[in-house]
This record gives structure tokens, C-alpha cells and sequence, in this order.
């Protein structure tokens, strides 16, 4: 069934994604878009029941202001302004309230009154409709997925054969940014266990030279982004029918890789890293979902916990956690106390508990001793938050007996590290990855 639809148009606001967020909480799908949306844009939008223009603080965009264009009012949809003091409709509000329960109660009355939306968002209906929109899409093609075993890529992967079946080819690219036996775990699970079409691909060479002496972060992840999709038009061109490419892109990727009124945080490998020569199209199914109801649609799916609550995992794999330019010797490192921090939180108890915790090895060294005599190593930051949709984060307070046996293993067992750090920092300031 089509799911009715709260439309959000971003003038400035920097309340968007809780405000969809909210909206969905109450059992109505949410969609945000630009201010400038086109008359034919809105139009083509299915089953919209209202609009909410949220107003805020970036509503100057190149010293100019910006507002909504006239036709907003005049599809016929009941409208609320936020902020936005030249709005025409009759609900407008100065600002949103801090406290939650004023804030749904404005909601549930404009939601549910005014616009007469159903409570139909659920990952039931998402499902359906997706399965239906893919084989609108994609008939008789096939469809090359990135399968990289993480959440996202394993929840497309699934809705993709639920939608499709063995009209969706599988490659797993080796880049040589994987964490320790990732690859190896891939293959496994999905090639020996769940019989997926899966096609592996060892670049990991061609991926480290590429990005040789390349310190830039936002280098880096094109870089990797563009690689991986050269990787997948080699690999479809040996294929017969591959017109489409998928993508385990969700929500937070859109928003941190920039809007019109807000600036890019970083860029995504699945955003911002995809040449413009790109050859095929794309299917995104999950794009306008946050994390935990990726989460939500995976266990509808049917695919089990372990998959489904999987270590997040960047698309630019450790890459963006050897800091600078990557040399082998700091990969190995990150890779090597990245598995012990996995392995003495899964001990611990810790892996059901921390969202997502890492290690990190910086391009820059410090005097240490090591057998009685002076070194001059790398230290290693390690870092454990916890989230519910991946803009914001909270830091885990780990306990000292779990972190002093960390370090202990890491600095006996990690070539070429004589310090580890524990990082404090909530995002914001800072983002989850240093990258």
C-alpha cells in the first residue's frame, strides 16, 4: 500500500531530520526536499497529505534570502509554517518548542487533523512498496550491488532478492581497507550460506596505489569512491544486462554530504564520490531511511541479529581511520588493534551494548621505550559512541578494567605502537569517524 506522506521543505531549518523523525514516530512516512522544489516535483510526489516549511537560522544563502515558491500553496494541501513569518496559511509558528510533548501535540493536531493522514508507516508497508517500485524500475534487468557484509549493504541485498531474485549480482571488492578477516567473513555468510550470487574482487593493491601519498580526507574518500565504481563497470561489462547499479546510501549520508542551506560535513563514497561518467543508473532503496530503521527493515526481512546489529562499517573502510596519507605499516596496525578492541568488547559484553567503537592510528609518531631502550612510534585513539540515527553521539564510559586490558593487548601484540588514547569527544563537535 502507498504510505500517505508529510512533506518538509528545508528553508534553513537545522531541525529537519528530528522533525521527520517525530513525523515518523506517529505512524506517518515524512519526506524532507529543498525549498525550491518545482510544481512538477511536488506533483509526482505520491500520496502527500500535507507540507510543513521549516523555517531557520540558514535561510541566507549567498547573502541572499530564501523563501518557498508560490505554487506550495496552490496544490491544495493544508500547509505549516515554521519560522517563516510571510506565510499565507493559517497554522504558522515562530519557532518550534523544546519541550517534546508541545512539540507532537502541534504535530498530531496538523498531522492528524488537518492533513487526515493514517498511521500506515510501518516497515510492512515500506517493504511492499519498495519491492513494488524496484521491479517497476529495474523489469528484466540485472543489477550489480556492492556487497560489503555491513548493515546497509546486507539490508539492500536482501530487499533486492525479496524484490528481484537472481536478477541481482553480487560483488564484494577486496580493497585492502577491510578490517581483519572481513573478506573472508563475507564469503561465508553470503556465498556459502545464503547462496548469493557473489562475485570477489582482490583490488586491494590497485586501491593502495591509487592512494599513494594522498594525506587529503575528502581526497581519499573520491578516490575510493571512484575505484570502487571503475571496479563495478569492469566487473558488469563481463556480465550480459547490467543497466542498474544499488546502493546502501541512507539518509545521514544525504544530509552530512551537503544540502542547499546547510554545508557538507564530509562527503560520502555513495554521495559525493560518484564520477560523473557513471554508467548506469542507480536503485537506492534505503536512501530515505535513518539507521536504526535500516535496522528495523533488515529484522523484517528476516535476516538474523548478528547481520542485522553488525559493527557500522564506512564505505571507505579503514582508509578513513589511517589518518593522512596510508602507508601499509599503519594499516596493519589499525587493522591489528581493531581486532583486538572487537574481540575483548565482544568478551566484555560491550558489542550489544556500544553502536559502534573503532581504532584510529594518526600520521604522527611519539617517544616511547620499548625493551629498555627509546622508540619513536604511533599511538592509537580508540573510540566507542553510541547513537540512535547517526547525527548525534554519545561517548560510552568504558570501564577502567576493559580498557586497561585493551591497551595492554594492543601494545603488546601492535607492531610499531607504543601509546593508546581513548577519545571523549560527543558529535557533535566532533563526527563519529576522524575522517
Amino acid at each position: 500500500m502507498k504510505q500517505d506522506m508529510i512533506v518538509i521543505l528545508d528553508l534553513g531549518s537545522s531541525e529537519n531530520t528530528r522533525l521527520a523523525r517525530e513525523i515518523r514516530e506517529l505512524g506517518v512516512y515524512s519526506e524532507i526536499y529543498p525549498h525550491d522544489i518545482t510544481k512538477e516535483e511536488l506533483a509526482k510526489l505520491p500520496n502527500v497529505k500535507g507540507i510543513i516549511i521549516n523555517g531557520g537560522p540558514n535561510h541566507i544563502v549567498d547573502g541572499e534570502r530564501i523563501d518557498v515558491d508560490a505554487h506550495v500553496y496552490e496544490h491544495g494541501y493544508p500547509v505549516m509554517a515554521v519560522a517563516h513569518a510571510l506565510a499565507t496559511c493559517e497554522d504558522v509558528l515562530n519557532a518550534w518548542s523544546e519541550d517534546k510533548e508541545e512539540r507532537l501535540a502541534v504535530l498530531k493536531k496538523f498531522v492528524f487533523d488537518d492533513c487526515k493522514c493514517e498511521t500506515n508507516w510501518n516497515m510492512k508497508n515500506f517493504i511492499a512498496d519498495q519491492v513494488e517500485l524496484i521491479r517497476e524500475q529495474v523489469k528484466d534487468k540485472k543489477v550489480l550491488l556492492a556487497l560489503s557484509g555491513g548493515v546497509d549493504s546486507s539490508v539492500v541485498a536482501a530487499l533486492l532478492i525479496k524484490a528481484i531474485g537472481k536478477q541481482l549480482v553480487c560483488v564484494h571488492v577486496n580493497h585492502g581497507l577491510m578490517r581483519k578477516g572481513e573478506s573472508e567473513s563475507v564469503v561465508e555468510v553470503f556465498k556459502n550460506q545464503l547462496d548469493a550470487n557473489l562475485i570477489y574482487v582482490d583490488v586491494s593493491e590497485r586501491f593502495l596505489g591509487k592512494l599513494e601519498n594522498v594525506a587529503d580526507p575528502e581526497k581519499k574518500r573520491k578516490i575510493i569512491g571512484t575505484e570502487f565504481i571503475r571496479v563495478f563497470e569492469e566487473e558488469a561489462r563481463k556480465l550480459e544486462g547490467i543497466d542498474y547499479l544499488a546502493q546502501g546510501t541512507i539518509y545521514p549520508d544525504i544530509v552530512e554530504s551537503g544540502t542547499k542551506t546547510a554545508k557538507m560535513v564530509k562527503s560520502h563514497h555513495n554521495v559525493g564520490g560518484l564520477p560523473e561518467d557513471l554508467g548506469f543508473a542507480l536503485v537506492e532503496p534505503l536512501r530515505q531511511l535513518f539507521k536504526d530503521e535500516v535496522r528495523a527493515c533488515g529484522l523484517e526481512l528476516g535476516l538474523p541479529d548478528e547481520m542485522v546489529f553488525r559493527q557500522p562499517f564506512p564505505g571507505p573502510g579503514l582508509g578513513v581511520r589511517c589518518l593522512g596519507a596510508i602507508t601499509k605499516e599503519r594499516l596493519e596496525a589499525v587493522r591489528e588493534a581493531d581486532a583486538i578492541l572487537r574481540e575483548e568488547f565482544h568478551n566484555a559484553g560491550l558489542d550489544k551494548k556500544v553502536w559502534q567503537y573503532f581504532t584510529v592510528v594518526p600520521d604522527f609518531k611519539s617517544v616511547g621505550v620499548r625493551d629498555n631502550a627509546r622508540c619513536f612510534e604511533y599511538p592509537v585513539i580508540l573510540r566507542a559512541v553510541n547513537t540512535v540515527d547517526a547525527m548525534t553521539a554519545t561517548i560510552e564510559q568504558i570501564d577502567w578494567p576493559v580498557l586497561l586490558k585493551i591497551t595492554d593487548r594492543i601494545l603488546k601484540e601492535v607492531k610499531n605502537v607504543n601509546r593508546v588514547c581513548y577519545d571523549l569527544s560527543p558529535k557533535p563537535t566532533a563526527t563519529i569517524e576522524w575522517e
